[in-house]
């Protein structure tokens, strides 16, 4: 176990020397191993993540499909601690839980090995009648904060998810070491979060909370986690913030890239092709290397898409295939992967009622504002004004 004072002394130095952290919230310990390897600063053991090991969303951790408690305390005590002796692993308590004395169970949490606890599942998840409903009843935030500051009297570590200012004011009083803006479920992949917002709108809710965390205790460590961050690039709109020093997540580490490897590779031994002598697969050539990878963006268009995922799938380097791709194709990767989603964004808008933000995620962008921006930018009209031009010129059609 380590202590809280030696976990946030590990922390300010990995900030001096890097500027940010990275915290993984690992359902096994396989992700947890690989985690620690990759650099992750702490790891989380949150049943969210149990559940999505078993393929399921991981909402069913708000609901009473197991104790989340001591469904924590199994897989965490049994695969993670022992995965990463040398890297603090943080509780994910469950704070409202009825069957439990709060003080107790923290000393039994802290007797078990770990160095800290999280307050998920949170009720910072839920709103509307069910919320006030379960407020009644005494199953409330302020049950969280309680559950925190007991933690700190503990001398036990502590990372405090935070929905709004009200929450972010309540959490820095109680002593939280870490305050973490959450801003809902990780988005993408086949079972993540279906409701989305905007990038911008999750920067701008974030510099609030992060700006009177910051007036309240200065030098407070702060961090963000899940919404629409899923990739490595989603959060670079984060780090221009000086008060965000690193990222928790989840999904964005062991569910979103293993469900693309797994698709991606039982694809590959699917294909009817091996086996065949006369018709063996073609290993592409650095001479046409730049047609597999168009031909590959021109399926997968829709799909989170770098230049250096595809450089991976064509088995040349990412500065070797951007270089053939502008040579080969007059266009740069980027230029093209654009070009093809405001292409197929055109068609839909035209041809079909989808509404203009689900077309934006159907051809892969998850930014609403980046789409209408790229939109106008390159067709000359924002999506609406496009849909209304074209829907005009079938009317004038069918009046001729």
């Amino acid at each position: 176990m380590h202590t809280r004072l030696e976990i946030l002394k590990a922390l300010h130095r990995q900030i001096e020397k890097n500027g940010h952290l990275i915290g993984v919230a690992a359902g096994c310990g396989m992700t947890a191993r690989s985690a620690v390897a990759g650099g992750a600063d702490f790891v989380l053991a949150l049943s969210a993540g149990r559940f999505r090991q078993v393929g399921y969303c991981s909402l069913a951790s708000l609901l009473c499909y197991a104790n989340s408690n001591a469904l924590v305390m199994d897989f965490g005590s049994r695969e993670l601690l022992p995965a990463v002796p040398g890297t603090p692993v943080i509780f994910g308590l469950n704070a409202t839980d009825p069957t439990i004395h709060l003080y107790e169970y923290l000393h039994t949490v802290k007797d078990a090995g770990f160095s800290g606890i999280n307050n998920f599942p949170t009720m910072g998840l839920i709103d509307g009648k069910f919320a006030e409903s379960l407020r009644e009843e005494g199953f409330d935030f302020e049950r969280e904060v309680e559950a925190i500051a007991l933690a700190h009297f503990m001398d036990l570590f502590t990372v405090a998810f935070v929905f709004n200012t009200e929450q972010a004011q309540a959490m820095v009083s109680a002593g939280a070491d870490v305050i973490c803006t959450h801003l809902g479920l990780t988005q993408g992949g086949r079972t993540g979060a279906k409701t989305r917002f905007s990038m911008q709108e999750a920067i701008e809710k974030t510099e609030d909370i992060m700006g009177l965390c910051e007036t309240l205790s200065p030098g407070i460590i702060q961090m963000v986690y899940g919404g629409p961050i899923g990739r490595p690039e989603d959060f670079a709109g984060f780090y221009t913030n000086p008060l965000c020093r690193g990222y928790i997540g989840g999904s964005a580490f062991e569910r979103i890239p293993v469900e693309r490897a797994v698709i991606e590779i039982t694809r590959r031994f699917k294909d009817s092709s091996w086996g065949k002598p006369e018709s063996a697969p073609v290993v592409p050539q650095r001479a046409d290397v730049a047609d597999v990878a168009k031909d590959y963006v021109q399926k997968h268009y829709a799909e989170s898409l770098t230049l250096a995922h595809v450089a991976d799938i064509v088995h040349v380097s990412a500065s070797y295939l951007g270089a053939k791709f502008r040579r080969d194709v007059g266009a740069s990767f980027t230029e093209y992967l654009v070009k093809r989603r405001l292409d197929a964004a055109c068609e839909l808008l035209a041809r079909t009622d989808e509404k203009i933000l689900a077309v934006s995620l159907s051809v892969g962008y998850r930014d609403y504002a980046q789409f209408s921006k790229m939109f106008k930018k390159l067709i000359g009209l924002s999506p609406s004004a496009y849909r209304e031009k074209m829907r005009r010129g079938v009317k004038r059609e069918k009046n001729a």
